[in-house]
């Protein structure tokens, strides 16, 4: 079942199945939502939100999660989340991911699999991501310290990743609410440390992975220091990757 770029005409018609697209869709660019969040968002009611959510429940699109708490906890009960399933995920835009998986694969064997294989897929996952990082530091360098997660996290979005930055204790984290390969990367975690010295290059400082989609949680979250506010990318930034995080 299709839920973005591929609804039949027939559901849209509806109005039922529109509805919890968007639903999907704001879940997915905005990571684990409550009901009261989506209904805010999408100008619904929040008993339209929960009835159109229990039925994506039931389609195993989303599913409730206790939602997790940065820094102290308040009192009372943590509000339910929902989160994309896999199943979710699969209906947008993974449809590559089979053959990326095999892609993979095929470099690892043909290098002569095990540790052999581990770097050479390793050595691909940073050319990758080198090559990607382009249009990520021109983003970067075209505004001040203290804009440059959020000028990431725009660049990120462009290529499909939906991210966001946020003030957190201490720093920032830069959060990724879809990951177009997190199937492939559930299987070469190359791909994910790769992404992580770049954001390290990019911004000039260490950064710390903290959840990963590929991981199963329900966003990729990287913890960015404050630091990086006052720090400008060092020379080496002109080459992603170079310096492990």
């Amino acid at each position: 079942m299709k839920y973005v770029g591929e609804v039949p005409q027939e559901e849209l018609a509806t109005g039922e199945r529109s509805t919890r697209n968007r639903i999907a869709r704001s879940v997915l660019d905005h990571g684990p939502s409550t009901a009261a969040d989506l209904a805010k968002r999408l100008g619904l009611t929040q008993a339209a939100v929960r009835r159109h959510l229990d039925s994506l429940v039931a389609e195993n699109v989303v599913e409730p999660r206790e939602q997790r708490i940065y820094g102290q906890r308040t009192r009372g009960r943590p509000a339910k989340v929902f989160a994309l399933t896999d199943c979710g995920r699969d209906a947008f835009d993974q449809s590559y991911d089979k053959l990326a998986v095999d892609a993979l694969h095929w470099i690892s064997q043909a290098a002569g699999g095990g540790e052999k294989g581990e770097a050479a897929v390793a050595a691909f996952a940073r050319a990758r991501m080198n090559a990607q990082a382009e249009a990520y530091r021109k983003a970067v360098e075209a505004v001040g310290p203290e804009e440059r997660t959020e000028a990431l996290a725009k660049a990120l979005s462009v290529d499909g990743y939906a991210a966001t930055a946020r003030n957190a204790p201490v720093g920032e984290q830069l959060c990724q609410h879809h990951c177009p390969v997190a199937h492939a990367a559930e299987q070469f975690p190359q791909l994910c440390e790769a992404e992580t010295e770049v954001f390290s290059s990019l911004l000039g400082t260490h950064v710390q992975r903290l959840a990963t989609i590929a991981h199963g949680d329900g966003v990729c979250t990287t913890f960015i220091p404050r630091s990086t506010a006052q720090t400008t990318p060092s020379a080496s930034a002109s080459t992603p990757g170079r310096n492990p995080a």
